[in-house]
């Protein structure tokens, strides 16, 4: 599996030997044990606003200071990015650089080069989180690939382009952390992933069949993309960018609407939605929601979000 992995960086540009991965059980598992080696309580964390909601949960369980970081059609805020390094001295960045969650952004070579630079020149380390990679048309800017996996460390799993019941995930970083890594992750978990589910997920890499299934689910995407757009538009909810990938959708709402109060009136009609503030450290997106456009097929999501939208009623 290891190998593999290898294989797959290489081409992408990205040098590494066998002694720079270690496999998880999943990219949660991968993101808890890069906490554990390198922070403390008190320590201060950067994250996005808006990012991944669990980031932001297991800094909480780690008892660290969470600071966000506004983000951009391009990435973070440059300029937000280093003045919270000088006036925070966080330890860490954690991020998505491709098919951000929630917006679905990427990284451009502009933003990647000042995050990296300021990162270099204040000692920061990075947490690339490539879980959504591969749902990419094509490669976009990375923080690892220039970076050599120096300050970076790179992680993902296969549960988003496989299966969630097949937990694999995986760091690539500095070899002398992933040997600490390894002494947590047994200190805490008695090993790596099951077995059985990494010579699968090896079995499927390895057979070629990987590749021709990513192409469909990336062509399933795009339509699915399409339509829900073409849905959502007479409701009025907008799409911040247009993803170049991958599920998510991070639409803007009407003014006059708050995204909390149309996903509890949702919840009345048993769909479930994920509204702004959720994923955002400052509380400023509450004029947002995000939607996965894989589930939005059902009509009945529509007709739900579109009673609750309907009536204004005190917000």
């Amino acid at each position: 599996m290891r190998r593999l992995l290898l294989a797959r960086f290489a081409d992408e540009g990205l040098s590494a030997t066998a002694d720079q991965i270690m496999l998880t059980g999943s990219g949660t598992q991968a993101i808890d044990l890069i906490c554990r080696l390198l922070l403390r309580p008190g320590d201060t964390v950067l994250v996005d606003d808006p990012c991944y909601f669990n980031f932001q949960a297991l800094l909480r369980a780690h008892q660290v200071k969470i600071v966000g970081v506004p983000y951009t059609p391009t990435g973070p805020d440059t300029s937000a990015f280093e003045q919270a390094i000088i006036a925070e001295h966080p330890r860490l960045y954690i991020t998505n650089s491709a098919l951000h969650n929630p917006t679905g952004a990427s990284l451009s070579p502009q933003t990647a080069y000042r995050v990296l630079s300021a990162a270099s020149a204040h000692d920061l380390t990075i947490v690339e989180d490539e879980i959504f990679a591969d749902f990419e048309p094509t490669l976009s800017p990375r923080l690892a690939i220039p970076d050599g996996l120096n300050r970076v460390i790179r992680i993902g799993s296969f549960s988003k382009t496989l299966s969630a019941s097949v937990r694999c995930g995986y760091i690539a970083g500095p070899t002398d952390w992933i040997e600490g890594l390894v002494d947590l992750q047994v200190a805490t978990s008695f090993g790596g992933p099951s077995p059985v589910a990494t010579e699968l997920i090896a079995s499927v890499l390895a057979g070629g069949s990987y590749r021709k299934h990513i192409e469909e689910v990336r062509r399933r995407l795009t339509r699915a993309r399409k339509q829900a757009i073409d849905r959502l538009a007479p409701l009025g909810l907008v799409p911040w960018i247009m993803p170049r990938g991958g599920f998510y959708l991070w639409c803007r709402l009407p003014d006059g609407h708050d995204s909390s109060v149309i996903a509890r009136r949702c919840m009345e009609d048993n769909v479930i939605l994920a509204p702004g503030n959720v994923f955002s450290v400052s509380q400023s997106a509450t004029a947002f929601l995000r939607f996965n456009v894989a589930q939005l097929a059902d009509t009945r999501a529509f007709a739900a979000i579109k009673r609750a939208m309907g009536d204004r009623g005190p917000h």
